[in-house]
């Protein structure tokens, strides 16, 4: 058996979205809990992978769901794109989270003469780390170093987006930024002390546009 590689699990992933969009799913029908299909298509994709590939597997509640590829899977629903992730540090505005997301977003339907879901993949995104950060922090701070800003222009920036740090967290983070300027972000995420990450903007640069670092894995 394979070990599952970064390029494999996008390959299965595309492969699983496409198959299982054309399968009806009888134990789905009439569920209108999204919690409930959302866990039901990350347990199937973990069986479809377990039969092909050797790998780490890790539960969303422990860490990301492939450690030794660094990726966290989220299975969305298209009405409301989005997740809620526990703060780790205010530095993942700037920088991303740490690790490469892999989304699965779905549209759900039921066939009433089957008495089936179906389910159909509209997108499959990957997100390499560097992309995962926010859009409009990233952007901005980046448009501060193009105009030559200097450490009082970030930290004023960082104050005026109410960043969720003290006095010496944003100096220290304008420091880093100056000398370590972020990556364009394309995830839109909350201040509040529970990530809320809106995938929407991906999904437009998905389908839209050939960006570095976000893939549509359903093309090509």
């Amino acid at each position: 058996m394979e070990v599952l590689t970064l390029s494999s699990l996008k390959i299965a992933a595309r492969d699983f979205c496409i198959a299982f969009s054309e399968t009806p799913i009888y134990n789905l029908y009439g569920v209108i809990d999204n919690k409930v299909v959302e866990t039901y298509i990350e347990s199937a994709f973990h069986q479809y992978l377990s039969t092909k590939y050797e790998y780490t597997f890790s539960s969303a509640a422990l860490g990301v769901d492939f450690p030794g590829l660094e990726v966290d899977l989220r299975v969305t629903s298209i009405q409301e794109p989005q997740f809620s992730y526990p703060f780790r540090n205010a530095s993942q505005k700037v920088y991303g989270l740490g690790y490469h997301l892999l989304i699965f977003v779905y549209e759900k339907t039921d066939d009433h003469s089957s008495r089936s879901a179906n389910l159909k993949f509209q997108n499959v995104v990957f997100v390499a780390r560097e992309q995962t950060g926010d859009y409009q922090t990233t952007y901005g701070l980046r448009g501060i170093l193009s105009r030559h800003g200097n450490k009082d222009d970030v930290t004023a920036f960082l104050e005026e987006r109410n960043f969720p740090l003290d006095e010496i967290g944003r100096d220290a983070l304008a420091e880093r930024i100056l000398q370590q300027p972020p990556e364009i972000g394309y995830l839109t995420i909350s201040n509040a002390l529970q990530w809320r990450l809106q995938y929407s903007r991906i999904i437009q640069v998905a389908t839209t546009a050939t960006t570095v670092g976000v893939e549509n894995l359903l093309v090509g």
